[in-house]
């Protein structure tokens, strides 16, 4: 312990602080299986850098305000056999994001869009990536209020410095002025520079009439859609499976007391 705390001022200056967690386990490791010196080093070094790794981990995933238990591996693929586990795996290798190109997830309500969309932005996130999740709604409410306030400019900068961004909810909620101008902002500014992923229960289809201006559609449709992945997610809903099971539940409790009523 003595030796330890001699090392503790040497090892703050150094930014190496947190060898001092596992310094006196590593120290008797060394003592019981003969390590040499440099052995006994390199044990500290990997703890260090395995720290330090999930630190910045934990950095990112904070800075992408995603929920971390959203992964693919809570992910269900049994719930709707449809979807490839193959190619979801694919992607979360995240080719894409080196690449600059979108992904676009499209489906139904409850479909696990949500999910899947967080998960791979957890997996972003594992191989180093920085990120952003963001309902799309609340980006566009979000650069709105800058008009306010002079800050539109710095706050449309915090949507175009992540390798990814993820716009959740797209075309959910009608968008008024000036909603479709700071959204076709936003994609051209990323447009080619980095990637963005988009969740719809929309069709590709219905996204034109959204912008409410031909002319802009084309252009901002055109640019997120170009090399684009899409990934269309179909099957059952596991918001309406919830639903079911409270109705069934609500059934059961209501004739459980009408039956006491008639013995009553």
């Amino acid at each position: 312990m003595e030796l330890m705390h001699q090392l503790q001022p040497y090892l703050k200056q150094l930014r190496l602080s947190g060898v001092l967690e596992t310094l006196q386990v590593r120290n008797q490791q060394a003592i019981d299986s003969q390590w040499t010196y440099i052995e006994f080093l390199s044990r500290l070094l990997e703890d260090e850098i395995e720290r330090r790794a999930q630190k910045q981990l934990a950095l990112r995933l904070r800075r992408a305000t995603v929920n971390t238990t959203k992964t693919l591996e809570t992910f269900d693929f049994n719930f709707n056999p449809n979807l490839s586990r193959q190619r979801i795996l694919h992607l979360a290798g995240c080719d894409f994001i080196r690449q600059k190109r979108n992904l676009l997830i499209c489906g139904p309500t409850g479909t696990g869009k949500t999910h899947l969309s967080q998960a791979l932005t957890h997996a972003a996130a594992r191989l180093g990536f920085s990120a952003l999740f963001i309902n799309t709604h609340k980006m566009l409410a979000h650069l709105n209020g800058g008009r306010a306030d002079g800050s539109w400019e710095r706050r449309l900068q915090s949507y175009l410095r992540p390798d990814l961004l993820v716009l959740d909810d797209f075309g959910l909620k009608p968008l008024t002025p000036p909603a479709p101008e700071d959204l076709y902002d936003v994609i051209n500014e990323r447009y080619e520079k980095g990637s963005i992923m988009l969740t719809s229960n929309r069709s590709p289809g219905e996204w034109p009439d959204l912008f409410g201006d031909p002319l802009l559609a084309s252009a901002g449709l055109d640019r997120l859609a170009h090399a684009a992945e899409v990934l269309v997610m179909q099957g059952r809903s596991y918001r309406a499976q919830g639903r079911q099971r409270l109705e069934d539940e609500v059934q059961l409790g209501l004739t459980a007391v009408g039956q006491e009523a008639d013995v009553g």
